[in-house]
Formats: C-alpha cells, sequence, structure tokens
C-alpha cells in the first residue's frame, strides 16, 4: 500500500489537502486553488483511502483534522516545503543569473535596511525573483528551519534557540530615545532618572525587540517605567510619538527619515548605550543556489565594518556585544 500511494500521491494533491487544512472548508480551498469543489473532495477521499484512516471531522461548518490528519499534514506540509526549497535551489537559467530567493525579515529590518538594498542588488542580478517574508524573529528562525525560506536576517534574543542553524553576526543597530519634534515631555537630554518617569510607547512585551530594550535598560538600573502604549510594528509605535502619546526607544535606522525632515526628535541619553546585533541566519549544512549565495553575500557585505570571518555557529555568535558594523545599520554595498 506504501508504495501505490506514493506513486499516486502528487504534490498538487499535497497542496489540496494542506489547502483544506488552513481554510477548513472544502469550498473555499477549491476557490482558492482555483480547482471545482468536486476535484477537492476526490483527492481528500483519495488520501483517507490509501492511508486507511479519516483524515477530517466536521464541527459546524467547519472541518477540523482528526489526530491522524494532523500527523498527515505536519508530513504533507514538510513534503511541500522542501520541494519547493529545492526547486528555488536548481532554478537557473543557461546563464545561471536567474534565480528565486525568498528571506525572513524581522520587521524594522525588513522595513527600512532592506528595500533599498534589495533594490540595489536588482540593478546587477535583474533576472532573479527575491520575496521577502516579514515576520517576529522567532517565526524568521522557524521558516529558516523548516525550509519555507532560504535565510533569514533578523535580531535575536540571547535566550533564542539556535540549535542547527549557523548565526552570523552583520551590524549593530542602536536603540535611541525619540520624541515628538515640539514634545515638551523631556528636552534634548534625559537622565536614567527621567526615563524612569517618561510616558512610553514601546512594543508587546512578547516581541525579541522589547526584551532587548528592558534588558538593555534594567542593566543601566532602569527597571520601571509607564509603558502606555504597545504597537507591534516600529511605524506606528513612530506615528503614536508623533501624535505627542509619548517617548519611545527606536531602533535609529527606522527614524532616520523623521530625524532629518524634523518630525521627531532625537533625546541623548549620556552613558546609557542600547545596541541591538542584527544576524544572518540559515540551517547548517543547507543547499545554496548561485542567485541565492550571490544575494546572501551581498547582503554580508552591506554589513560595512569588521565582522568575524566566517561567521560563528549558534550559541556562539550571540555571545558578546561587540559591534561588527557600523552602528544604525548597514549601507548599501556597490
Amino acid at each position: 500500500m506504501q508504495r501505490v500511494f506514493a506513486s499516486q500521491t502528487t504534490l498538487h494533491k499535497l497542496e489540496l489537502f494542506c489547502m483544506v487544512c488552513e481554510l477548513q472548508s472544502v469550498t473555499r480551498a477549491a476557490d482558492r486553488m482555483s480547482v471545482a469543489q468536486p476535484v477537492v473532495t476526490a483527492h481528500i477521499r483519495f488520501l483517507e483511502e490509501k492511508l486507511g484512516v479519516r483524515l477530517f471531522e466536521r464541527s459546524g461548518r467547519r472541518l477540523v483534522l482528526t489526530p491522524a490528519g494532523k500527523r498527515v499534514y505536519i508530513w504533507a506540509n514538510d513534503v511541500i516545503t522542501r520541494t519547493r526549497e529545492l526547486e528555488r535551489e536548481l532554478d537557473l537559467s543557461v546563464d545561471g543569473e536567474a534565480g528565486n530567493a525568498i528571506l525572513a525579515a524581522s520587521m524594522t529590518v525588513a522595513s527600512y535596511v532592506l528595500p533599498p538594498l534589495l533594490a540595489d542588488f536588482r540593478k546587477h542580478h535583474p533576472s532573479g525573483g527575491i520575496s521577502v517574508q516579514i515576520s517576529n524573529p522567532q517565526l524568521v528562525t522557524a521558516a529558516v528551519r523548516d525550509g519555507s525560506c532560504d535565510f533569514g536576517v533578523c535580531i535575536l534574543d540571547p535566550r533564542h534557540d539556535v540549535d542547527g542553524l549557523d548565526v552570523e553576526r552583520l551590524w549593530i543597530e542602536q536603540l535611541i530615545l525619540v520624541a515628538a519634534a515640539d514634545s515638551t515631555l523631556v528636552g534634548n537630554v534625559a537622565t536614567p532618572e527621567e526615563i524612569g518617569v517618561l510616558p512610553f510607547v514601546s512594543s508587546p512585551r512578547n516581541q525579541v525587540r522589547r526584551e532587548l530594550e528592558e534588558d538593555g535598560l534594567r542593566a543601566h538600573g532602569i527597571v520601571d517605567r509607564q509603558i502606555l502604549l504597545e504597537f507591534g510594528h516600529p511605524e506606528a509605535m513612530k506615528q503614536a510619538v508623533r501624535s505627542g502619546a509619548g517617548v519611545a526607544f527606536v531602533m535609529e535606522t527606522s527614524v532616520r527619515d523623521e530625524l532629518e525632515r524634523g518630525l521627531l526628535r532625537h533625546v541623548r541619553t549620556p552613558g546609557l548605550d542600547l545596541p541591538v546585533p542584527v544576524f544572518l541566519v540559515h540551517r547548517r549544512g543547507k543547499g545554496f543556489s548561485d542567485f541565492q549565495a550571490k544575494l546572501m553575500e551581498f547582503v554580508r557585505e552591506a554589513a560595512v565594518g569588521e565582522r568575524p570571518p566566517g561567521g560563528l555557529r549558534g550559541e556562539a555568535a550571540m555571545k558578546g556585544t561587540r559591534s561588527t558594523g557600523r552602528k544604525g545599520g548597514p549601507s548599501i554595498a556597490k
């Protein structure tokens, strides 16, 4: 049975099955995949008959996975992901220039660093395709592990699980204190005592950026703050600060434009240094196409300044706070 099942199970069948799992509906899966509903139903029945188990059970109007169905979903999703990963690795034209790459990146890196960097890369490699997934660092490393992206560029908590990953420090971002340009909440300089009583806008507590901010402030004796608003994206934090809701520690890269245009004001914090390393992450032993390797090297070269030769593996790359790049993020490699 196993041999017949393997020979008759196509990637398309598995994609339809996974879509039903995710949407919990045959009808919606058929619409999303642009196929007739009976085709989806037939593929589900095929899988159930060949495996000899029920994959779904109905809960109201939704289809939910049975325990056996959950195991099949994990397997099917892995097959699809690994197949797509292999296709990207082998996706080359005759001249070797074309290709595809998927990056996963944390929010600030993806929003403010990668767009101009990748635009510059495309000038030199116009035939390739690049997709960027914006997520939190935990999901970035998860995507790197399961192969749904080729490599990641993100911040990492020192407690983050990096087992099985190659982790290379690229550059050091700097958290700086900003206020609205006309804010009367604080002057141009803030002491640790003043910081402790200022109203703050920050990211949610479960985000790595917030944890790094708290760890850095705690190291300087600042434990309790008034956090009045929390936002999951730096753009929303900036807008709240501009509206006078409070002050915020943000990565310098994310506010360069606002500082230059006078929309935000940098509040200096003498003696308070809050570095946030940015890392390049990929699965140990993963193969890369020429296009993917060139893109990854381009990202490395954009991290201006000295960095550990060849990178570091796992937890070793997470230790220490010595800057391996210029504060405020990379310049664009030419």
